[in-house]
């Protein structure tokens, strides 16, 4: 067991060093219903991997990945049943040691097709009354086309509003699965940055990053890992969006690394079905210069700013002006992206601080406490490869506490350690 104190000192968590499954799967389980209840849904139908995986407890290894592929795990959660339906395309490895008992786990699902479909109106009939109110977190086109017979009494509603508040106060043991996947993280990047050298490809650091990974205990490789190398110049034409913003994440190539090549990494295995999100600002081959340095420094200064006002009962909108004044008034995150953004059976989970939803949505999503924020602001400027990293954190009442703690060399030497 590992006690952690807040920012503030007056606060701790006591997070175990790896979860409990059979107690992160019941309480989660619980949280579920809890939700349902309060929604007034009888029965929720889950084809979202991150969300099929906090609902069952499934580690199921294509997670961002598998949003595209047919085959995947679905469930159905009732509300009057301690244990969910999971319908998966295969029964062996991590993803059937969950604590689904067997009589709720069926074979596979194919909602993507009119045949598949038909076969699960027969299955839904069986499991939910009919004139119960079911919602859904997604909706393939064979399920839009049979609408009327899966769901005769009526279009079924949004899953968001139930699984969202359900998945945003983390348990202990959901804290404890994000560290650990941030733990092998770390330690396979270290031996990835080891590595790093003018003449080596992106794709031979992500063919290192992912065995070690694996080594280690990493479950799934959640997103390809990304070694970015960052323009030096808007002039340059490479890697811009044609709204003239910076263009994030680009998946690695063949292409070899250059000596003073910037790196943007952003990187996301999981560890029984929970996340990591890793990302730093790595230089090829020599030292940052005493302009890339005081980019980090600028980038250290925003995150302290954001910092200082994060805590329960904090708004979003706090933070994002927080980061705004502490940048002279501009916004340090690239538009099509965010300040920030919550983390668990999915990298990226609400809130998402600064996007197009609005400030109005910003300033009313309250901060409880056990939530899980990754903060990634951005500094760039003409002529550099500017400066990006992440940090994740668990709010309390009297603060926050990082659950990260890797190193940002090359940059900032004299400052490391400094802000835990």
């Amino acid at each position: 067991m590992t006690t952690f104190a807040t920012s503030s000192g007056r606060t701790q968590l006591g997070i175990p060093d790896l979860p409990d499954r059979g107690r992160m799967y019941r309480e989660c389980g619980a949280r579920l219903r809890e939700s349902m209840n309060d929604k007034g849904i009888d029965a929720l139908v889950l084809l979202g991997n991150g969300n099929v995986v906090y609902a069952t407890g499934a580690s199921w290894p294509l997670l961002d990945a598998g949003l595209s592929h047919v085959e995947r795990p679905v469930a159905i959660v009732l509300a009057g049943d301690e244990h969910p339906h999971l319908f998966m395309p295969f029964r062996e490895g991590s993803a059937f040691e969950s604590e689904v008992p067997t009589d709720h786990v069926h074979g596979p699902l194919y909602l993507e097709f009119d045949e598949g479909v038909e076969h699960f109106a027969r299955v839904l009939a069986t499991l939910v009354p009919s004139r119960a109110t079911i919602a859904v977190d997604e909706l393939t086109g064979a399920m839009r086309r049979a609408a009327g017979r899966l769901f005769p009494a009526g279009p079924p509603s949004d899953a968001a509003s139930v699984i969202g508040p359900a998945k945003l106060v983390k348990t202990v043991d959901q804290i404890a699965a994000v560290r650990k996947a941030c733990r092998i993280t770390e330690e396979a990047v270290a031996d990835v940055y080891r590595s790093l050298a003018p003449g080596v490809r992106q794709m031979d650091l992500s063919a290192q990053f992912v065995r070690r990974a694996f080594e280690l205990g990493a479950t799934t490789n959640m997103i390809e890992a990304i070694w970015q190398v960052m323009p030096t110049t808007r002039d340059s034409g490479a890697v811009w969006t044609t709204t003239g913003d910076l263009a994030l994440p680009l998946l690695p190539t063949e292409k070899e690394l250059a000596e003073g090549d910037v790196l943007w990494t952003d990187i996301s295995i999981t560890y029984e079905g929970y996340c990591s999100d890793w990302g730093r600002t790595w230089v090829v081959g020599r030292e940052p210069t005493d302009r890339q340095q005081a980019q980090f420094a600028q980038w250290r200064h925003i995150l302290d700013a954001v910092l200082a006002v994060t805590k329960a009962g904090a708004t979003s909108g706090d933070l994002a002006r927080a980061a705004i004044a502490a940048n002279g008034g501009a916004k340090p995150w690239l538009p099509h992206f965010y300040l920030g953004h919550g983390i668990g059976t999915n990298a990226a989970e609400m809130p998402m601080i600064g996007t197009d939803l609005g400030q109005e949505f910003d300033d009313n999503f309250v901060f409880p406490a056990g939530m899980l924020l990754v903060l990634e602001p951005v500094v760039w400027e003409d002529g550099t490869g500017g400066y990006r990293g992440e940090e994740i954190v668990v709010i309390t009442e009297g603060g926050y506490r990082s659950i990260t703690d890797f190193s940002y060399a090359p940059y900032g030497q004299e400052l490391i350690g400094l802000h835990r």
